[in-house]
């Protein structure tokens, strides 16, 4: 048969055990949902089109990209610039040279051949020569004497030198023709001559100038080289909505990765998206699981997961009226509240990532929501009632407005376009702000999260049940104030939770209002209505405090581990007095389980230190002489007593703990008992001021 503390404990063990499943599965769904909204985002955004159709959307480019087309086009352009580059072929004016040299050589053989007639001279000139010539060039020729005909000779090897040496192309062949006439008719000598010139310059000149295919494809080259590629910019728009997509922009929005191809989810999106969802999980629940284990078995990790996955839909809602007003220190602000500082920053990054990656945040947004969220967590540490955290969205306000004011300067914005941001920016701050104090008693009261600011309010001596308290049992409530302060230091020194300890303390004997004149401190005159009950009545009356003080606590909404330390502060103890008093009445008839405590015992280092610490504050109190050894000495069988009587065994005091925490109540207790300086006895003298 096991013990009610065993069975406590193993309920316990199997709440711990299903919350970790709830978690596990919560982890799942988390990962889930955030893989279905990116993959939705990533997917949604591409675009059943081709070329020929209307654009449904404005479409703009989702990195930068090489606008090929243009590129081209620029490319073909350059081209065209550049100019040719020519060679001169040498062989083809001295083979001009030789043509012109031969026919003239025959010319002179033919004229010094007597035996043949004028005429026959002339049919075989024109037979023989190479240059086509008519029968009057012919013997316009053959009639020039030999200084003319070398004096005309020189005429025309000189002319072919001016015009070949240059380079003659196949374009400016006929041009090159006009001008040999115009040369000639220029010249002073016999239009026969004339005539004949220009029959043998024109039937023999040929372009001599042709383009070098390869210095000119170098040059082409180097030019080319040169040109920069036409980049189509991020967020830069592709093409407006109802305008036709053509070649150019079709290739853009493909390379953008915007155009959808085929039906479906794309499998490398998938898998891509898949990895990089499982990655985040491990930055977050990794940091989670080592330096945070506890908060895997217990509601705060409910939170977590709900408060990441509502903040990505609200922002995304948000983000279409600005992306500057979407309030993800909301998320960082609770966690810090409820969870831990350093969590929280790391929550924050974790979600800046992964809205940089959903909606596609810029370099000064994401400095924003990194810097602003950070500082926003350490004004946390300071601000421990609710209206300062108004006063937090404001500082963090502030410094949005400052970090949008720096990179509008260094981007060189308008100043409007800065004052629009800036704007929103400080309601950024203080709608997180909001959120949070709005919020916050929600997570508290669905989750029973115990949060600082919950533990202020309720040490407030205006909460009705204090309040109470001091009314209806004025002994008991000043009794927890002392216990209080005795918890609250010896929770610092051991490294428990001093705030809960001294809430809890404040609490704990809350069920002796049921019956406050039943407990010694609230019986200001000498009457003790025990006196008149049997012992196995007023043991209850005692006991019964505990379990009063549960229910009362429960009506009242108390936090679950202040209920806790209500309920456990007296262990399984035995209550001494009503128990010897039995005895003296009936003897060892007596059933010693009717005098004690129905527990639980201690499961906490707080609800152990507030029982150490009321058991400590009534024995002190009944010390007769409050000297610095009675008080020690006393603290010291008290807690011995707790230890030998097995009530710290379930709790993670240690020995040196327990130490600590007798000399932390004896620093408080001496300044109570402090030794007050005796005033001498002075004669008030009439008149005197």
């Amino acid at each position: 048969m096991k013990s009610k503390s065993e069975n406590t404990k193993d309920n316990k063990q199997r709440g711990i055990s299903n919350r970790i499943i709830i978690n596990r599965v919560l982890i799942l769904i988390f990962t889930a949902i955030l893989f279905f909204i990116v993959i939705k985002k990533v997917e949604t955004e591409k675009l059943d089109v081709k070329i020929g159709d209307i654009a449904p959307v404005e479409i703009r480019a989702t990195k930068d990209i090489v606008d090929e087309y243009a590129t081209n086009a620029l490319k073909e352009e350059i081209k065209k610039k550049v100019e040719p580059k020519y060679r001169v072929s040498p062989s083809i004016q001295m083979t001009m040279k030789d043509i012109i040299n031969q026919f003239f050589s025959k010319v002179e053989e033919l004229k010094l051949n007597e035996e043949l007639s004028l005429q026959e001279k002339i049919d075989i000139l024109l037979n023989e020569s190479r240059i086509p010539i008519t029968k009057k060039e012919g013997r316009t020729a053959l009639n020039m004497d030999e200084t003319e005909l070398n004096q005309f000779k020189a005429i025309i090897i000189d002319l072919i030198n001016q015009i070949m040496s240059a380079g003659i192309t196949e374009e400016d062949l006929d041009y090159e023709k006009a001008n040999v006439e115009k040369i000639f008719q220029s010249l002073e000598i016999e239009d026969d001559s004339k005539e004949l010139g220009i029959s043998l310059i024109n039937n023999t000149i040929q372009p001599n100038k042709f383009i070098d295919e390869e210095a000119t494809q170098r040059k082409i080259d180097e030019e080319l080289s040169k040109v920069e590629p036409v980049i189509v910019k991020e967020h830069q728009i592709i093409v407006r909505k109802g305008d036709v997509i053509d070649y150019k922009t079709y290739e853009l929005i493909k390379e953008s990765g915007l155009l959808k191809e085929g039906s479906g989810y794309n499998n490398r999106n998938i898998w891509g998206i898949l990895i990089l969802m499982i990655l985040l999980q491990v930055f977050l629940f990794g940091y989670v699981y080592i330096f945070h284990k506890e908060v895997l078995s217990d509601n705060r990790l409910s939170i977590l997961v709900i408060v990441n996955t509502a903040m990505i839909l609200i922002s995304k809602g948000l983000y279409n009226i600005s992306p500057y007003i979407m309030p993800i220190t909301t998320v960082a602000l609770l966690v810090a509240i409820m969870m831990d500082i350093r969590l929280s920053i790391i929550v924050n990054l974790f979600l800046v990532f992964i809205f940089s990656f959903i909606l596609d945040l810029d370099d000064i947004l994401m400095t924003m929501y990194v810097i602003s969220g950070t500082i926003s967590v350490y004004l946390t540490t300071r601000q421990l009632q609710r209206n300062n955290i108004l006063l937090n969205g404001a500082i963090t306000g502030l410094v949005n407005v400052l970090i949008i004011v720096s990179f509008g300067l260094i981007k060189k914005m308008e100043l409007i376009e800065i004052l629009i941001r800036s704007g929103y920016g400080f309601a950024n701050g203080v709608l997180c702000a909001v959120l949070t104090i709005g919020s916050l008693p929600i997570w508290e009261n669905l989750f029973h999260v115990l949060t600082p600011l919950k533990l202020l309010e309720l040490s407030n001596p205006n909460q009705p049940l204090l309040k109470k308290l001091l009314l209806e049992a004025p002994g008991t409530y000043h009794h927890s104030i002392i216990v209080g302060n005795l918890s609250e230091r010896a929770a610092e020194v051991v490294g428990a939770d001093p705030l809960i300890a001294r809430v809890g303390a404040y609490y704990h004997d809350i069920g002796k209002l049921s019956r406050p004149y039943y407990f010694k401190e609230n019986q200001l005159g000498g009457d003790n209505p025990h006196d008149r009950l049997d012992p196995d009545l007023s043991a209850s009356i005692i006991i019964n405090h505990a379990r009063d003080g549960l229910e009362l606590g429960k009506k009242y909404k108390l936090p679950k581990r202040v209920l806790d330390i209500i309920v456990q502060h007296h262990g399984d103890t035995l209550v001494l007095y009503f128990y010897h008093k039995a005895k003296q009445e009936n003897g060892d008839e007596v059933n010693i389980e009717n005098f004690r405590y129905k527990g639980p015992k201690p499961q906490t280092k707080e609800a152990a230190i507030v029982m150490l610490a009321d058991s400590t504050e009534a024995a002190v109190r009944s010390i007769k002489e409050p000297n610095r050894e009675n008080i020690e000495a006393m603290i010291k069988n008290i807690i011995k007593g707790k230890l030998n009587d097995n009530q710290l065994n379930e709790c993670d005091l240690t020995l040196k703990n327990l130490n600590e925490i007798a000399n932390a109540f004896l620093s408080v207790i001496m300044g109570i008992f402090h030794e007050r300086i005796e005033y001498p006895e002075t004669e008030i003298v009439k008149g005197d001021a």
